[in-house]
């Protein structure tokens, strides 16, 4: 299990506050999907300073 692996840290992700209240409303651009941060899909592609966090934590533990 991949612990950023989340809609939030996918490049597809998109969030925008809307409505008087300013909300956020959080979308999936290639899906077409309305989501939520913490949701999972597998078409995850990470963002590039994720992938950079993912390779130094690799690293550290030695794998």
């Amino acid at each position: 299990m991949n612990p950023f692996h989340a809609c939030a840290t996918c490049i597809h992700f998109h969030a925008e506050r809307t409505g008087k209240e300013k909300n956020m409303k959080y979308h999936c651009i290639r899906l077409g999907y309305e989501t939520q941060p913490n949701y999972q899909f597998n078409c995850w592609t990470p963002k590039e300073h994720v992938k950079k966090l993912m390779e130094k934590r690799k690293k550290e533990r030695g794998l």
